[in-house]
C-alpha cells in the first residue's frame, strides 16, 4: 500500500486549495478543463512524481474519499436544483432522465456484453455507470451565460438527477454477481432500502433539519455562511441515519437535498454561495486521488477492442439524444451542444467503484474499462468545452435569456431601506498597489448623493440565480451581476477601474 500518512493527506489537501484558487481565474476566461489540471497534479504527486501519496483500490482511505464525493455530488446536485424549473420543463427532465439516461445505458451494456464477453450484470453496471454524464466537467460550460438558456437548462437537469436514476441500476446489479442462492433474499432486503428506507431518511433527516435551523433563527439567528456547513451537516447525516437503518445512503443524501431545495430557498441559495465551493474543492481532491496512479490503469487495458468500446460508449448518448431532445422542443443549437456534451467523469468512476468496495470478483476489471473511457471523455469532451468557452461571444446582458425589466426609483428606495444590510459600496482603483477596501454599508440617500457630485457609480444585482428566478426585477439602471459569472460580466461590460460599486441582494 502506498503512502498514507497524515501529514501527506494535509499536505494534498492544502495543495488542492491553493491550486484551485489560484487557478480559478485562468480556468474561467480560458476553458481549460479544471480536471485535466487537477489529474495532472495527481501524477506530479503520485508515486511517478513526488510520491507524496499513493492510493490503492483497496485503500480504506480511498473508499472514504469516493463515499463522501459521491455524497457530495448527489447532495449539491438536489440541491441546486429549482424545482419550480423542473415542474415549468417537466416534459425535457422526463425525457432526458427516462430514454436519454436509460436507453444509452442498455445500449452500451449490451455492447460490453457482446463486444467484451462481460456477465450480463457486470455489463449492466459498467452501462449505467457509463451513462452518467459528470457535473464537475460540465460546471464551467453551464455557468456560461453566453451559452443558450435551453442547452443550460437541459445540461443542468441531466448531470443534477440522471445519478439517482442510474445509481439503483448498480446496485441491483451487483446482487447477481454475489454468491448464488442469496439474490432473492437480499433483493428483497435491498429493493426496501433503496426505495424505502433510503429516501425515508433522507426526508426525514431533512425536515428535521430545516424545522430546527427554522425555529433557530428566529430565535437567536444564525449567521449565513455557518448555514453553508449546515447544509453539508444534513447530507453527511441523512448519508448515516440511512445506513444505519440498512438504506442507500446515498439516495438519502440525494432525497435530502431535495428536501431542503423544496422547503427552504434561503438554505439553498446560501449553500450555492458557500457549500458549494467546499463541495467542489473536496471533489476536485478526488480527482487528485484518482490521478495519482489509479485513473492511468485505464491505458493498461488500452486495446483495439476496448478502445473501439469506449468510441462507442461515448457516441451512444448523442445518437440517442438527437431524436429523444427534438420531442423536447430545443432549438437546432441548443439541441446539438446538449447531444455533444456528455461527459464521463467522476460520478462514472464513483458509481464503479461500488462494486469494487463491496469486494464483488473481478470488478476491478470494469473500473480499469471505466478509467479508460473517462480518460478519454476528459481529452474530447475537455477540450471541446474549452474550445467553445474561448470562442463565443460575450452576452452581457445578463441572467440566462431572462430579460430583467426595471421598476421604478420609489419602489427601489423601497427595497433597500427593508433590508440596508444587503446594499455593500467598495471601491476599486488599478493603479493603487493597496488591496481594494473592503465592502462597506452605503444608503440609497449615500448613493444617489455620490451620483449627483459626478462620482463613477455602477449598482450591481448580485442576487443568486435561484432568488433572482422568483422575481426578476432590477434597479433602474443596474447591471445584472450573478455571483457565479461576476469575472466574465464585469471584463464584458468594461466596469471602470476606478468606479464606485454598489451591490445589492435583496
Amino acid at each position: 500500500m502506498g503512502v498514507e500518512t497524515f501529514t501527506a493527506t494535509i499536505a494534498l489537501i492544502g495543495i488542492v486549495i491553493l491550486v484551485a484558487s489560484l487557478l480559478s481565474g485562468v480556468v474561467e476566461r480560458t476553458g481549460v478543463p479544471q480536471v485535466a489540471i487537477f489529474l495532472i497534479l495527481g501524477v506530479s504527486l503520485g508515486p511517478i512524481g513526488l510520491a507524496v501519496f499513493d492510493l490503492a483500490l483497496e485503500s480504506p482511505a480511498l473508499r472514504a474519499i469516493a463515499t463522501l464525493a459521491l455524497v457530495l455530488v448527489l447532495f449539491s446536485d438536489a440541491i441546486a436544483l429549482d424545482l419550480k424549473e423542473v415542474r415549468r420543463n417537466s416534459r425535457l427532465a422526463l425525457l432526458l432522465l427516462g430514454p436519454g439516461s436509460l436507453i444509452p445505458a442498455v445500449l452500451i451494456a449490451v455492447a460490453a456484453r457482446y463486444m467484451l464477453g462481460f456477465h450480463w450484470a457486470a455489463a449492466a453496471i459498467v452501462g449505467a455507470s457509463l451513462a452518467s454524464t459528470d457535473p464537475v466537467l460540465l460546471r464551467g460550460l453551464i455557468r456560461r451565460q453566453d451559452i443558450p438558456a435551453q442547452a443550460r437548462l437541459a445540461l443542468r437537469l441531466e448531470s443534477g438527477m440522471n445519478d439517482v436514476v442510474l445509481l439503483p441500476i448498480v446496485v441491483l446489479s451487483m446482487l447477481f454477481l454475489r454468491t448464488p442462492g442469496e439474490e432473492h433474499a437480499t433483493a428483497t432486503r435491498l429493493a426496501l432500502g433503496l426505495f424505502v428506507l433510503g429516501p425515508g431518511a433522507g426526508v426525514l433527516v431533512g425536515l428535521v433539519g430545516i424545522t430546527l435551523l427554522d425555529r433557530v433563527r428566529k430565535k437567536v439567528g444564525v449567521r449565513r455562511d455557518y448555514e453553508s456547513l449546515y447544509a453539508l451537516g444534513v447530507a453527511f447525516t441523512a448519508f448515516a441515519a440511512a445506513e444505519a437503518a440498512g438504506g442507500s445512503g446515498f439516495l438519502a443524501a440525494f432525497a435530502a437535498g431535495m428536501t431542503v431545495a423544496a422547503l427552504d430557498v434561503e438554505l439553498c441559495d446560501c449553500f450555492l454561495d458557500y457549500g458549494e465551493a467546499t463541495a467542489e474543492m473536496f471533489l476536485l481532491l478526488t480527482f487528485v486521488a484518482f490521478g495519482a496512479s489509479l485513473i492511468w490503469r485505464g491505458l493498461e487495458v488500452a486495446t483495439v477492442t476496448t478502445v473501439l468500446f469506449a468510441i462507442l460508449a461515448l457516441a451512444i448518448r448523442t445518437v440517442v439524444l438527437f431524436p429523444v431532445l427534438k420531442r423536447a422542443g430545443l432549438d437546432r443549437h441548443s439541441l446539438r451542444i446538449v447531444a455533444w456534451f456528455g461527459p464521463r467523469g467522476l460520478s462514472t468512476l464513483l458509481l464503479v467503484l461500488l462494486p469494487v468496495f463491496d469486494g464483488i470478483p473481478n470488478a476491478e476489471q470494469l473500473f480499469t474499462l471505466c478509467c479508460l473511457v473517462v480518460l478519454m471523455s476528459v481529452v474530447l469532451h475537455g477540450s471541446a468545452i474549452g474550445l467553445i468557452v474561448r470562442r463565443s461571444p460575450s452576452q452581457p446582458s445578463g441572467a440566462g435569456g431572462v430579460a430583467a425589466r426595471p421598476v421604478d426609483g420609489a419602489q427601489v428606495v423601497m427595497a433597500a431601506e427593508a433590508a440596508p444590510s444587503n446594499a455593500a459600496a467598495s471601491n476599486i482603483d488599478r493603479a493603487d498597489a493597496e488591496m481594494p477596501e473592503p465592502a462597506q454599508r452605503i444608503t440609497i440617500d449615500e448613493m444617489e448623493e455620490m451620483q449627483r457630485a459626478g462620482e463613477p457609480v455602477v449598482v450591481l444585482d448580485v442576487r443568486t440565480e435561484r432568488t433572482f428566478g422568483s422575481d426578476p426585477f432590477i434597479a433602474r439602471g443596474a447591471m445584472r451581476m450573478p455571483p457565479d459569472d461576476a469575472v466574465r460580466l464585469a471584463t464584458a461590460h468594461r466596469i471602470p477601474w476606478k468606479a464606485t460599486l454598489v451591490a445589492y441582494c435583496a
